[in-house]
C-alpha cells in the first residue's frame, strides 16, 4: 500500500481526465471478453492470472497492475490503449483536440494513473501523463512488447529498470528505449511523480 498523500502532493494530479468512467475497465473488460466468446477460464489461463483475479477485475473491485492488464490485452487480442474510453463526440475538435478537462483515464492498481493525451486522430502513437504516487509501481516483473518508448520526468523521482539495469531520474531528466528491452518502473520519492511518457506503437 502507498504511504497517504499529504495536501500539497494531492494537488499534483489535479489533471482529472474524464470523471464518467473514474479510470475503471471492469465493463469494457468484460464485453471484450464476451465478443471474442472467450470463458474466463480461458482468458485467465492465457494472461496468467488467476479466475478469481480477472473475475474481480471485471466487476471492477479491484485495479489491474499494469503487467496484468498488459498480458490480459494480449490474451484479448488488443493493446492496453484499447481500455480507455472512447469519446461519444464526433466533432472536428474532438478528433484532433484534447482538453485537460476530457482527458480519457485508467486507473492502475498500486497507485498508477495513466491519462491518454494523444486525440483518436492517430493510431501509431500513444502519449500519456502518468501520475506515480508515493510507492507506486508496474510490478516486481519486467515485461516486454514490440514499439519504442520516451518519456520526460515533470516532477518526483522515477525509478526505471531497463533490462534489469536501474537508474533513477528527477525532473528535467528523459529516457528512450525499445521496447523490446525488459523494463519496469517505480515511484520511490515521498511525494507523486508525473511523467510524460509517449510510445510507438501504443502497445504497452
Amino acid at each position: 500500500m502507498s504511504a497517504p498523500l499529504s495536501e500539497k502532493s494531492r494537488r499534483v494530479p489535479a489533471v482529472s481526465g474524464n470523471p464518467s468512467n473514474g479510470g475503471l475497465v471492469g465493463a469494457k473488460l468484460r464485453a471484450l471478453r464476451k465478443r471474442r466468446g472467450m470463458t474466463l477460464q480461458a482468458v485467465a489461463c492465457a494472461a496468467g492470472v488467476s479466475v478469481g483475479h480477472l473475475s474481480q477485475l471485471e466487476r471492477d473491485i479491484t485495479s489491474p497492475a499494469v503487467k496484468t492488464l498488459h498480458d490480459i490485452s494480449v490474451a484479448l487480442g488488443v493493446s492496453i490503449s484499447w481500455f480507455f474510453e472512447e469519446a461519444d463526440d464526433e466533432s472536428v475538435e474532438s478528433k484532433y483536440v484534447v482538453r485537460q478537462n476530457e482527458r480519457r483515464r485508467i486507473h492502475f492498481a498500486d497507485g498508477i494513473d495513466d491519462y491518454q493525451l494523444n486525440s483518436r486522430s492517430v493510431a501509431q502513437l500513444g502519449l500519456l501523463y502518468c501520475v506515480f504516487e508515493p510507492g507506486a509501481s508496474s510490478g516486481r516483473e519486467a515485461y516486454t512488447h514490440v514499439g519504442e518508448e520516451a518519456g520526460y520526468v515533470m516532477s518526483g523521482t522515477l525509478e526505471l529498470w531497463i533490462d534489469e539495469e536501474p537508474t533513477t531520474l528527477r525532473p528535467g531528466d528523459s529516457f528512450s528505449f525499445p521496447s523490446e528491452c525488459r523494463h519496469r518502473y517505480a515511484n520511490p520519492g515521498t511525494e507523486p511523480a508525473v511523467v510524460i511518457w509517449a510510445m510507438t506503437p501504443p502497445s504497452y
